[in-house]
Order: C-alpha cells, then sequence, then structure tokens
C-alpha cells in the first residue's frame, strides 16, 4: 500500500525547496562578483606593477574618479545612446518576429526573402552605416536603423527555428482537433518559439547598444560613441574607459531586463533549471 504524503511535509517541503533555489542564487551571484573584484584588482596591480603610463591604460581607481568628475558628460551622451539602443531594439525585433511567421505559413516568401537577408547580413555594418546616414541625415533616425539592423537577423534566425521546432505529435493532434492556422500557431508554435526568441533578445539587447555605438562614429555630436571618438583623440583615457564602463553597465541592464522577462514568459524553463 503506497504511503500517501501528508499536507504538513508538503508545506515543509516547498518552502526548503525555494530556500534551496534562492542559496544557489545567491552563491552565483557572491562568485560574480568575486570574479569581478579580482579582475579589477589584477588590473590595478598591473598597472602599478609596470607603471603603465596613464594615457596608455589607467587604473581602476582613476577610471572611478573619471566617472565621479565627468558624470555630468557622461549623462548626458548616455541618454541619446539608450534612445537609439532602445528604438533600434524595438524596431529590429519585432521586423524579424512578423517575418519569421511569414516565412512559416508562407514557404514562397521565405524562399524570396531569406536570401535577401542573409545577403544584407553579410555586409559589414561599417560599410552599411554611411549609406543610411546619406539617406537619413544626421539625427536618430540612421542610428535607431542601424541598431535594427544589426539585431535583426540573429532574431530573425532564431524565431523561424523556434516556430518550426514544434513536437510533431502536437501538431499531428491539432490536425486531428481541426485547429486552425491561428490557433496551432496561438497554442503551439507561439509557446515552443518563446525560449527561442528570448535567447535571441538577450544577444540583440547587447548588438543594438553595439550598433548604436557604431553608427555615432560615422556621424554625431552626442552620445556614447561620439564620446569614446573624443575621448581617444584628446588622449583622455580615464573618460574612454569610463565611457565604456557606462556603455557596459547600459548593455548589462538591458540583458538582465530580458532575463527577468523571460522568467515570467516561459515559466517552464525556470522550473527545469530548478531541477537540475
Amino acid at each position: 500500500m503506497r504511503a500517501v504524503a501528508r499536507p504538513a511535509t508538503i508545506l515543509r517541503a516547498v518552502p526548503a525547496g525555494r530556500a534551496h533555489e534562492r542559496g544557489r542564487a545567491l552563491r552565483r551571484r557572491g562568485l560574480a562578483v568575486l570574479g569581478v573584484v579580482a579582475a579589477l584588482a589584477l588590473w590595478q596591480g598591473t598597472v602599478l606593477l609596470l607603471r603603465v603610463p596613464r594615457y596608455i591604460a589607467p587604473s581602476p581607481v582613476e577610471v572611478a574618479v573619471a566617472l565621479r568628475v565627468e558624470a555630468g558628460t557622461l549623462a548626458a551622451n548616455a541618454w541619446p545612446t539608450i534612445l537609439e539602443t532602445l528604438g533600434g531594439f524595438l524596431v529590429g525585433n519585432v521586423i524579424a518576429v512578423a517575418i519569421a511567421i511569414g516565412f512559416v505559413h508562407n514557404r514562397t516568401f521565405q524562399h524570396t526573402v531569406y536570401p535577401l537577408a542573409v545577403t544584407v547580413r553579410t555586409l559589414p555594418i561599417v560599410a552599411i552605416s554611411p549609406i543610411l546616414v546619406l539617406l537619413l541625415g544626421n539625427g536618430y533616425a540612421p542610428k535607431i536603423a542601424i541598431a535594427a539592423l544589426i539585431t535583426f537577423f540573429p532574431t530573425l534566425v532564431n524565431m523561424v527555428d523556434g516556430l518550426n521546432a514544434v513536437d510533431p505529435q502536437a501538431q499531428e493532434l491539432m490536425h486531428v482537433l481541426s485547429a486552425t492556422r491561428w490557433e496551432v500557431f496561438r497554442y503551439l508554435r507561439w509557446p515552443t518559439s518563446l525560449p527561442y526568441l528570448f535567447s535571441a533578445l538577450r544577444i540583440a539587447s547587447t548588438a543594438s547598444l553595439l550598433g548604436a555605438i557604431v553608427a555615432e562614429w560615422i556621424g554625431s555630436n552626442k552620445g556614447l560613441g561620439y564620446l569614446i571618438l573624443a575621448a581617444t583623440y584628446d588622449y583622455r583615457t580615464p573618460l574612454l574607459y569610463a565611457t565604456m564602463a557606462v556603455a557596459s553597465a547600459i548593455a548589462l541592464a538591458l540583458f538582465g531586463v530580458i532575463s527577468v522577462l523571460e522568467r515570467y514568459a516561459v515559466p517552464w524553463r525556470r522550473a527545469e533549471g530548478a531541477t537540475d
């Protein structure tokens, strides 16, 4: 005769499992912080021991001072880059998802457009940027377009794979139940594609920032890309490193937001990770 678990035992097991999961998360974060601190300490020690000139490589302390002293300049130039990054991220991913859905439902459309997308992806972004600046002017539009372009292809490829990664048996069951295309998409294809989509979004969150910065190199008088060039030409190396630190912080923040959204949009993936 099988023993039945008592409700009190189950209630005690649930908090214990959550506490274990929180402990694992804290350990991972602690190791990440330890790695960053160790890298900064190694950097500081190397600069001091080898007496590296400031204009070549400043110490972390000098970079921290630049972050404090140039906070106003960094903030003023960060906002345009953030707007361009978010705009390119949204535009590029929305278009990529829409085209991927079209590919799944129309093979002729896929065979016609997919080679064009691959061809555009092979073009160097540095070569495309001046063309977009000439076509769209010197405002936000070309920067957003370049950021969208650099995020478009990874999301398109991942989304096509995700929409096609349905279980054949589940698809056959939907066919037996006379499900419409919309019902197959809503209840089968879309949920299956979500892990693929969020994997692409994590990549796109950092790639869109890179695209915005590259676009600002081509022609701009504001933004983190412009500030990187200005600091390089003026040999203000601490400001250069501080600007890169701000750009890295923005990319990490975007990556973190996407990861948090994934935890709520794809809860079954979190449950699988907890059981590993």
